[in-house]
Protein backbone atom coordinates (compact mmCIF):
# COMPACT_ATOMS: atom_id res chain seq x y z
CA UNK A 1 0.00 0.00 0.00
CA UNK A 2 3.17 2.20 0.70
CA UNK A 3 4.34 1.82 -2.89
CA UNK A 4 0.96 2.49 -4.18
CA UNK A 5 0.57 5.61 -2.09
CA UNK A 6 4.04 6.33 -3.48
CA UNK A 7 3.20 6.18 -7.14
CA UNK A 8 -0.14 8.07 -6.84
CA UNK A 9 2.09 10.84 -4.67
CA UNK A 10 3.88 11.17 -8.44
CA UNK A 11 1.00 11.90 -10.49
CA UNK A 12 0.05 15.09 -11.27
CA UNK A 13 -2.81 16.74 -9.85
CA UNK A 14 -4.89 16.67 -12.90
CA UNK A 15 -4.87 13.24 -13.42
CA UNK A 16 -4.97 12.35 -9.67
CA UNK A 17 -8.53 14.33 -9.80
CA UNK A 18 -9.59 12.35 -12.47
CA UNK A 19 -8.74 8.61 -10.91
CA UNK A 20 -10.48 9.97 -7.91
CA UNK A 21 -13.76 11.19 -9.83
CA UNK A 22 -14.24 7.76 -11.45
CA UNK A 23 -13.17 6.01 -7.66
CA UNK A 24 -16.09 8.95 -6.32
CA UNK A 25 -18.86 7.34 -8.64
CA UNK A 26 -17.84 3.85 -8.64
CA UNK A 27 -18.31 3.88 -4.74
CA UNK A 28 -21.54 5.53 -5.31
CA UNK A 29 -22.73 2.89 -7.37
CA UNK A 30 -21.83 -0.36 -6.12
CA UNK A 31 -22.77 0.84 -2.14
CA UNK A 32 -25.54 0.67 -1.29
CA UNK A 33 -25.29 1.65 2.26
CA UNK A 34 -23.10 4.50 1.08
CA UNK A 35 -25.59 5.35 -1.62
CA UNK A 36 -28.24 5.89 0.96
CA UNK A 37 -26.40 7.70 3.43
CA UNK A 38 -25.38 10.24 0.81
CA UNK A 39 -28.58 11.12 -0.57
CA UNK A 40 -30.28 11.09 2.69
CA UNK A 41 -27.87 13.79 3.77
CA UNK A 42 -28.31 15.77 0.76
CA UNK A 43 -32.10 15.79 1.11
CA UNK A 44 -32.15 16.56 4.53
CA UNK A 45 -30.23 19.97 3.25
CA UNK A 46 -32.74 20.42 0.70
CA UNK A 47 -30.28 19.68 -2.19
CA UNK A 48 -31.23 18.90 -5.47
CA UNK A 49 -29.96 16.41 -7.84
CA UNK A 50 -27.79 19.60 -9.52
CA UNK A 51 -26.82 20.69 -6.47
CA UNK A 52 -24.95 16.93 -4.55
CA UNK A 53 -24.73 15.23 -8.44
CA UNK A 54 -21.09 17.04 -8.87
CA UNK A 55 -20.35 15.93 -5.04
CA UNK A 56 -20.12 12.23 -5.87
CA UNK A 57 -16.98 12.42 -8.07
CA UNK A 58 -15.55 15.36 -5.75
CA UNK A 59 -15.78 12.67 -2.97
CA UNK A 60 -13.17 10.42 -4.89
CA UNK A 61 -11.30 13.09 -5.19
CA UNK A 62 -10.80 13.76 -1.70
CA UNK A 63 -9.30 10.24 -1.65
CA UNK A 64 -7.21 10.14 -4.56
CA UNK A 65 -5.76 13.97 -3.71
CA UNK A 66 -4.13 12.62 0.17
CA UNK A 67 -0.88 10.53 -1.22
CA UNK A 68 -0.19 13.45 -3.34
CA UNK A 69 -0.73 16.07 -0.49
CA UNK A 70 1.12 13.98 2.26
CA UNK A 71 3.90 13.39 0.04
CA UNK A 72 4.24 14.97 -3.37
CA UNK A 73 5.49 18.13 -4.60
CA UNK A 74 3.71 21.21 -3.45
CA UNK A 75 0.41 22.26 -5.22
CA UNK A 76 -0.94 25.91 -6.21
CA UNK A 77 -2.85 27.31 -3.81
CA UNK A 78 -4.43 30.81 -4.05
CA UNK A 79 -6.15 32.57 -1.11
CA UNK A 80 -9.46 34.56 -0.67
CA UNK A 81 -9.89 36.52 2.63
CA UNK A 82 -5.95 36.18 3.95
CA UNK A 83 -6.18 39.57 5.31
CA UNK A 84 -8.58 38.16 8.26
CA UNK A 85 -5.89 35.84 9.21
CA UNK A 86 -3.16 38.73 9.12
CA UNK A 87 -5.49 41.07 11.49
CA UNK A 88 -6.43 37.95 13.84
CA UNK A 89 -2.87 37.28 14.17
CA UNK A 90 -1.93 40.69 14.86
CA UNK A 91 -4.05 40.65 17.70
CA UNK A 92 -2.27 38.14 19.30
CA UNK A 93 -4.68 36.06 21.10
CA UNK A 94 -4.42 32.58 18.88
CA UNK A 95 -6.71 31.87 15.84
CA UNK A 96 -9.48 28.85 15.98
CA UNK A 97 -10.01 28.31 12.52
CA UNK A 98 -13.37 25.84 12.00
CA UNK A 99 -13.31 24.02 8.27
CA UNK A 100 -16.37 21.58 7.96
CA UNK A 101 -15.99 18.65 5.63
CA UNK A 102 -15.87 20.79 2.25
CA UNK A 103 -13.75 20.54 -0.09
CA UNK A 104 -10.33 19.61 0.41
CA UNK A 105 -9.99 19.89 4.32
CA UNK A 106 -6.48 18.75 4.24
CA UNK A 107 -4.52 22.04 2.14
CA UNK A 108 -6.30 24.58 4.74
CA UNK A 109 -3.60 23.62 7.19
CA UNK A 110 -1.15 22.31 4.63
CA UNK A 111 -1.42 25.82 3.07
CA UNK A 112 -1.40 28.15 6.48
CA UNK A 113 1.73 26.49 7.67
CA UNK A 114 3.15 27.15 4.18
CA UNK A 115 2.26 31.25 4.46
CA UNK A 116 2.15 31.53 8.09
CA UNK A 117 3.35 28.43 10.43
CA UNK A 118 7.29 29.25 10.01
CA UNK A 119 7.31 32.90 9.87
CA UNK A 120 4.63 33.92 12.40
CA UNK A 121 2.61 31.55 14.50
CA UNK A 122 2.40 27.51 13.87
CA UNK A 123 -0.70 25.91 13.53
CA UNK A 124 -2.15 22.54 15.70
CA UNK A 125 -4.61 20.47 14.30
CA UNK A 126 -6.94 17.90 15.61
CA UNK A 127 -7.08 14.55 14.24
CA UNK A 128 -7.90 10.77 15.31
CA UNK A 129 -4.94 8.40 14.30
CA UNK A 130 -5.82 5.72 11.58
CA UNK A 131 -5.92 2.54 13.22
CA UNK A 132 -3.94 0.55 10.62
CA UNK A 133 -0.08 0.91 11.77
CA UNK A 134 1.30 1.00 8.29
CA UNK A 135 -1.01 4.44 7.49
CA UNK A 136 -0.69 6.06 10.50
CA UNK A 137 2.74 6.00 9.93
CA UNK A 138 2.49 7.89 6.24
CA UNK A 139 -0.06 10.30 8.37
CA UNK A 140 2.17 10.93 11.00
CA UNK A 141 5.33 11.35 8.94
CA UNK A 142 3.40 13.66 6.57
CA UNK A 143 1.77 15.78 8.82
CA UNK A 144 4.86 16.56 10.63
CA UNK A 145 5.93 19.39 8.69
CA UNK A 146 7.19 22.97 9.54
CA UNK A 147 4.80 25.07 11.04
CA UNK A 148 2.37 22.50 11.71
CA UNK A 149 1.48 20.31 14.65
CA UNK A 150 -1.20 17.98 15.81
CA UNK A 151 -2.90 16.97 18.98
CA UNK A 152 -4.53 13.64 19.60
CA UNK A 153 -8.58 13.32 20.24
CA UNK A 154 -7.73 12.95 24.30
CA UNK A 155 -7.36 15.18 27.33
CA UNK A 156 -3.81 15.56 26.76
CA UNK A 157 -4.75 16.74 23.05
CA UNK A 158 -7.45 19.10 24.40
CA UNK A 159 -4.39 20.69 26.97
CA UNK A 160 -2.07 20.98 24.03
CA UNK A 161 -4.49 23.10 22.13
CA UNK A 162 -5.04 25.48 25.15
CA UNK A 163 -1.39 26.19 25.60
CA UNK A 164 -1.22 26.72 22.00
CA UNK A 165 -3.68 29.23 22.05
CA UNK A 166 -2.38 31.00 25.10
CA UNK A 167 0.80 31.46 23.51
CA UNK A 168 -1.03 33.18 20.31
CA UNK A 169 -0.99 29.53 18.11
CA UNK A 170 -3.59 29.40 15.85
CA UNK A 171 -5.51 25.47 15.96
CA UNK A 172 -7.49 23.65 12.84
CA UNK A 173 -11.20 21.81 13.72
CA UNK A 174 -13.53 20.07 12.01
CA UNK A 175 -16.54 21.12 14.21
CA UNK A 176 -19.37 18.79 11.81
CA UNK A 177 -17.26 15.98 13.00
CA UNK A 178 -19.13 13.78 15.22
CA UNK A 179 -17.14 13.87 18.64
CA UNK A 180 -16.68 11.18 21.28
CA UNK A 181 -19.84 10.91 24.13
CA UNK A 182 -19.92 13.46 26.70
CA UNK A 183 -18.06 16.26 24.27
CA UNK A 184 -21.47 17.93 22.59
CA UNK A 185 -24.62 18.54 22.46
CA UNK A 186 -27.73 17.82 20.19
CA UNK A 187 -28.64 20.60 18.07
CA UNK A 188 -29.92 21.03 14.74
CA UNK A 189 -27.45 20.62 11.27
CA UNK A 190 -29.84 21.32 8.36
CA UNK A 191 -32.82 20.68 10.43
CA UNK A 192 -32.14 17.53 12.33
CA UNK A 193 -30.70 17.14 15.11
CA UNK A 194 -27.11 15.97 15.00
CA UNK A 195 -24.19 15.57 18.13
CA UNK A 196 -22.21 18.47 17.62
CA UNK A 197 -18.81 19.21 19.26
CA UNK A 198 -18.49 21.46 22.15
CA UNK A 199 -14.77 22.02 22.06
CA UNK A 200 -14.24 24.91 19.31
CA UNK A 201 -16.52 27.05 21.25
CA UNK A 202 -14.91 26.25 24.52
CA UNK A 203 -11.12 26.60 23.35
CA UNK A 204 -12.10 30.26 21.89
CA UNK A 205 -13.87 31.41 25.08
CA UNK A 206 -11.78 30.54 27.01
CA UNK A 207 -8.28 31.73 25.45
CA UNK A 208 -10.23 34.84 23.87
CA UNK A 209 -9.25 33.46 20.55
CA UNK A 210 -10.03 34.88 17.17
CA UNK A 211 -12.46 32.32 15.40
CA UNK A 212 -12.67 32.23 11.21
CA UNK A 213 -13.84 30.07 9.20
CA UNK A 214 -11.99 28.75 6.29
CA UNK A 215 -12.31 26.13 3.52
CA UNK A 216 -9.96 24.98 0.87
CA UNK A 217 -12.31 24.91 -2.76
CA UNK A 218 -11.17 22.05 -5.23
CA UNK A 219 -10.08 23.86 -8.45
CA UNK A 220 -11.26 22.13 -11.68
CA UNK A 221 -8.69 20.28 -14.06
CA UNK A 222 -6.55 20.18 -11.61
CA UNK A 223 -5.36 23.82 -11.28
CA UNK A 224 -5.20 24.00 -7.65
CA UNK A 225 -7.02 24.78 -4.37
CA UNK A 226 -8.17 27.84 -3.14
CA UNK A 227 -8.58 28.70 0.77
CA UNK A 228 -11.76 31.01 1.56
CA UNK A 229 -11.19 32.47 4.72
CA UNK A 230 -13.95 34.63 6.63
CA UNK A 231 -14.83 36.02 10.20
CA UNK A 232 -17.41 33.83 12.16
CA UNK A 233 -20.89 36.05 11.17
CA UNK A 234 -22.15 36.03 15.21
CA UNK A 235 -20.49 36.10 18.15
CA UNK A 236 -20.42 32.90 20.43
CA UNK A 237 -22.75 32.50 23.05
CA UNK A 238 -21.78 31.48 26.65
CA UNK A 239 -24.54 28.83 26.64
CA UNK A 240 -22.73 25.62 25.19
CA UNK A 241 -25.70 24.21 23.56
CA UNK A 242 -26.44 27.71 21.47
CA UNK A 243 -23.00 28.27 20.91
CA UNK A 244 -23.02 24.89 19.17
CA UNK A 245 -26.13 26.21 17.24
CA UNK A 246 -24.34 29.27 16.14
CA UNK A 247 -21.52 26.89 14.81
CA UNK A 248 -23.90 24.49 12.54
CA UNK A 249 -25.47 27.51 11.61
CA UNK A 250 -22.18 28.90 10.10
CA UNK A 251 -20.75 25.58 8.78
CA UNK A 252 -24.67 25.15 6.66
CA UNK A 253 -23.96 28.79 5.53
CA UNK A 254 -20.12 27.65 4.13
CA UNK A 255 -21.83 24.24 2.81
CA UNK A 256 -24.70 26.05 0.88
CA UNK A 257 -22.23 28.24 -1.09
CA UNK A 258 -20.43 25.22 -2.36
CA UNK A 259 -22.81 21.68 -1.66
CA UNK A 260 -20.94 19.98 -4.90
CA UNK A 261 -18.12 19.77 -2.70
CA UNK A 262 -19.71 18.60 0.55
CA UNK A 263 -18.62 15.20 2.15
CA UNK A 264 -22.55 14.16 2.16
CA UNK A 265 -21.29 10.81 2.66
CA UNK A 266 -20.23 11.36 5.62
CA UNK A 267 -22.29 9.92 8.80
CA UNK A 268 -22.85 13.25 10.62
CA UNK A 269 -25.81 12.06 12.31
CA UNK A 270 -24.49 8.49 13.58
CA UNK A 271 -24.49 8.19 17.38
CA UNK A 272 -21.29 9.42 19.62
CA UNK A 273 -18.70 6.87 20.20
CA UNK A 274 -18.00 5.97 24.27
CA UNK A 275 -14.13 6.84 24.13
CA UNK A 276 -12.10 9.85 23.70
Amino acid sequence: MISLFKFFSALPLWLVHGVGWGLGWLVFVSSGVYRKRFLANAHQAGMNGRQWRGAVGESGKLVAELPRLWLGRPVPVFWDGASYVDEALAAGRGVVFLTPHLGCFEITAQAYAQRYGQQKQAMTVLFRPPRQPWLRAVVTSARARPGLQTAPTTLAGVKQMIKALKQGQSLGLLPDQVPPLGLGVWVPFFGRDAYTMTLSARLAQQTGATVLLAWGERLPWGRGFRVHVQRLAEALPEDATQAALVINRAMEDLICRCPQQYLWGYARYKQPRQDL
